[in-house]
């Protein structure tokens, strides 16, 4: 996931010194909680499904086989699969097949959101204490099993919810593939990160593709997470981020979704809000805490895995869908 997090106090300065400032969470005609009730534990099994196959690294068996689960899983939702299958150069000259999966409920609704995340895992774990770790893959329970672990759950969810609106689930490949710590000769603008959504942003799954708004989901599991307002998401989507905010405060987890500005991220939204689809990202990172203790390390196994926290993203999204309108 993603390795550019500029501090929230430096994010603050820029925005001022940009001409632009800071919105505090407006609340949408708060509406009451919804009786749909996300399940934590459904989550957690899939969560636990995905690790159970071991790394999800790009190119291995096990990341074919979670693509297999995760299409396999969403059509038994009823939703509509498109898979988007690509050869992509990596930044050190690998070339691996990119797998992009779009999960479409109700397909034929013209309004659309979008709800994303990415299931790929990181072959190195090059943020961990002990040295040894540094070429090892990353079990990923965080930073990729739970987004789609969420994504599962909500539309399973969908048929008791009925929204107003077509959700398109997009789980993104080749998102945490950019260069480990001290790579000589890699990109730094960035590129090396988020292969599969900018494929995806480019490559529209139908003409005319134009969803109203996205949230992306990312490291939405982990043990004491804080969800702070990422920079981007407020620079290109502010709407959106005031949506969801309002949405968790409607649903009593406001203390999860903080109402402050966080750093800022390069991330799998940037591919969206870069054709036109304002997207935000629910990401840790609130009052400079980071990504969390077990982010790109050997630590990141379903044992550091909090289900109040996969709860309070789930219901939030599910409050969210609830009030849309």
């Amino acid at each position: 996931m993603t390795r550019k997090l500029i501090p929230a106090a430096l994010c603050a300065l820029v925005l001022c010194g940009c001409g632009g400032k800071q919105t505090d969470t407006v609340a949408l005609d708060a509406d009451t909680a919804t009786a749909v009730s996300f399940e934590a534990d459904s989550a957690m099994q899939h969560l636990r499904a995905q690790c159970d196959l071991g790394p999800r690294t790009p190119g291995s068996d096990a990341h074919r086989r979670c693509g297999d689960y995760l299409v396999a899983q969403f059509q038994a939702r009823g939703c509509q699969v498109t898979e988007q299958r690509a050869p992509l150069t990596m930044w050190d000259g690998k070339r691996f097949e990119c797998r992009n999966i779009t999960a479409q409920y109700r397909p034929e609704a013209a309004e659309r959101i979008v709800l994303c995340t990415h299931y790929d895992s990181r072959p190195w774990a090059d943020h961990d204490a002990d040295a040894a770790n540094h070429t090892r893959p990353v079990l990923a329970a965080n930073d990729g099993a739970s987004g789609p672990a969420v994504l599962l759950e909500v539309a399973r969810k969908l048929a008791e919810l009925q929204p107003q609106v077509g959700v398109d689930f997009v789980c993104f490949d080749l998102e945490d593939y950019g260069a480990p710590q001290g790579s000589a000769g890699a990109p730094t603008d960035g590129s090396d990160w988020c292969a599969g959504s900018r494929y995806w942003a480019q490559h529209p799954i139908a003409e005319g593709y134009s969803p109203q708004f996205g949230v992306l989901l990312d490291m939405v599991g982990g043990r004491g997470a804080r969800f702070a307002r990422e920079y981007y998401s407020m620079q290109y989507a502010a709407p959106v981020v005031a949506r969801v905010w309002s949405a968790a405060q409607t649903a009593g987890f406001a203390s999860y979704f903080l109402n402050e500005m966080g750093g800022a991220v390069t991330d799998d939204h940037l591919s969206l809000n870069a054709v036109g689809i304002p997207t935000i990202d629910i990401i840790p990172g609130g009052s400079g805490e980071g990504f969390g203790p077990t982010w790109h390390t050997a630590q990141d196994t379903p044992d550091n895995i909090d289900p109040a926290t996969l709860k309070a993203v789930g219901q939030t999204l599910l409050q969210m869908l609830a009030d849309y309108r």
